[in-house]
């Protein structure tokens, strides 16, 4: 794993985490060494997150990245496009939900940043255990994107829009939850 994918994944730990995170624990997780964790750290503090040190480990304060929430509809089988999209443009996608008319919102954290992160969770699909939460609202669900700044959320959006996976404004006005 790269250095910069490595402390991408140290602040999805730490913002996924309800508890302090150990740097031993962080260490083992992304196989590496724990001097290597405690200079990702600094390195994460030193461009904004705001990563405390406890005695039981990190926790992450306040993150400097900028989110927003795409409505979006699909079939399974183009998962995995709108997924390696989001992030082959510099998105993490924090979570998916959905809003049922009966059930309310029912969501699921994510957390995917890399096309490997793409790969992992379409394995755990593929095993047909389990299918995609968008099955119950006919394929129609939000996700909450997380980037570094707004034009990377407003290349987001074109791509998805120009892959027909956004949901326009006025279909969504419309379209009725269910």
């Amino acid at each position: 794993m790269k250095a910069d994918q490595r402390r991408k994944e140290i602040v999805t730990i730490l913002m996924a985490e309800k508890r302090a995170v150990p740097g031993g624990e962080l260490a083992e997780r992304l196989h590496a060494s724990r001097q290597i964790i405690v200079q990702d750290i600094a390195l994460l503090r030193a461009s904004g997150y705001e990563i405390l040190s406890t005695h039981n480990g990190y926790l992450i304060k306040a993150t400097p990245l900028i989110e927003r929430v795409f409505k979006v509809q699909h079939t399974s089988e183009q998962t995995e496009k709108e997924l390696s999209l989001i992030v082959n443009l510099g998105g993490t996608v924090v979570d998916v939900f959905v809003r049922h008319k009966v059930y309310g919102k029912i969501e699921a954290p994510l957390h995917i940043f890399s096309l490997y992160g793409v790969e992992q969770f379409m394995k755990s699909l593929q095993s047909g255990k389990s299918s995609e939460l968008m099955h119950i609202t006919s394929g129609y669900h939000y996700h909450t994107v997380r980037a570094e700044n707004e034009e990377t959320l407003c290349r987001i959006a074109e791509a998805l829009a120009e892959n027909g996976f956004l949901v326009p404004d006025k279909a969504e006005k419309h379209e009725t939850e269910f």
